[in-house]
């Protein structure tokens, strides 16, 4: 259609553009800036705030939060169905369920006591290949991680963990190294300092960058902080058009219709 950026089928007459059927079908916002949000989405070491790309782009903060969460969902199609295999380091680490101490001493209690707790902390677990790629998962608890290690790591793998009861199990199936932190961060070549760096870099993104993330999304928290560990080499233009293409090829979002509808 000559008059504007559409295309219309001969035969049943449907008009449709480029980005139809992709994550940003029925934009609002012009290519230019659907091409800026994703520079400046990617250029941001520890993930980029919604408030300050919504400054950025000049745009209402929840265009960009939900924008936000469509370029994540790019990024985690780089992880399906992913396999790994070599030396792979696991480990887990707690996110959410904050509770604030009380003003006075007299009214506080022991947080670390599950009766204490809120029930709103949950796990991310990290398995990661030692100069590969990275698998993030959202687990109850570290030990609930046992059966996904074995849908997603190879028999013939090495496994590298801390001392935590949790892994015990997977002495059953590979050759497991494990590393006492109380002693010593890497010991006899035994470590998971890798792993480790995901949560250093998941962290920050959750202190540094969005000072919160609600628990239905740490998910996709997660799987950001992996495809940035997993590109932390590639020059910033090269990581753009990853996302770019990944957001192009990717069917159109069930949970974020629109941009700012949300499907549950």
């Amino acid at each position: 259609i000559a008059t504007r950026r559409k295309f219309k089928c001969v035969a049943c007459h449907h008009q449709f553009s480029v980005t139809s059927g992709t994550l940003f079908a029925s934009r609002k916002l012009s290519f230019t800036d659907l091409l800026a949000a994703i520079v400046i989405f990617v250029n941001g070491a520890k993930g980029i705030a919604a408030l300050q790309l919504s400054r950025d782009l000049d745009v209402q903060y929840k265009t960009a939060f939900v924008l936000t969460h469509k370029l994540r969902e790019a990024m985690a199609r780089e992880q399906e169905g992913r396999k790994l295999d070599g030396i792979i380091e696991i480990d887990g680490a707690y996110f959410g369920g904050h509770i604030r101490p009380e003003n006075r001493k007299e009214d506080r209690r022991d947080r670390r006591l599950a009766a204490n707790q809120t029930g709103k902390r949950q796990c991310v677990v990290v398995m990661r290949e030692r100069g590969g790629k990275s698998l993030p998962f959202i687990v109850r608890n570290e030990g609930d991680a046992v059966p996904l290690v074995r849908d997603h790591v190879g028999t013939l793998a090495t496994i590298h963990a801390d001392e935590a009861a949790s892994w015990d199990a997977l002495h059953a199936g590979w050759q497991t190294w494990r590393v006492n932190h109380t002693v010593a961060y890497s010991n006899e070549g035994a470590c998971t300092n890798q792993a480790e760096s995901f949560f250093s870099r998941l962290r920050r993104m959750e202190v540094g960058t969005h000072h919160h993330i609600a628990g239905p999304y740490i998910g996709a928290y997660a799987r950001e902080a992996s495809w940035r560990e997993d590109n932390r080499r590639l020059p910033n233009g090269d990581q753009a058009a990853k996302v770019g293409y990944a957001a192009m090829a990717s069917r159109q979002s069930r949970q974020w219709a629109g941009y700012w509808q949300r499907a549950d």
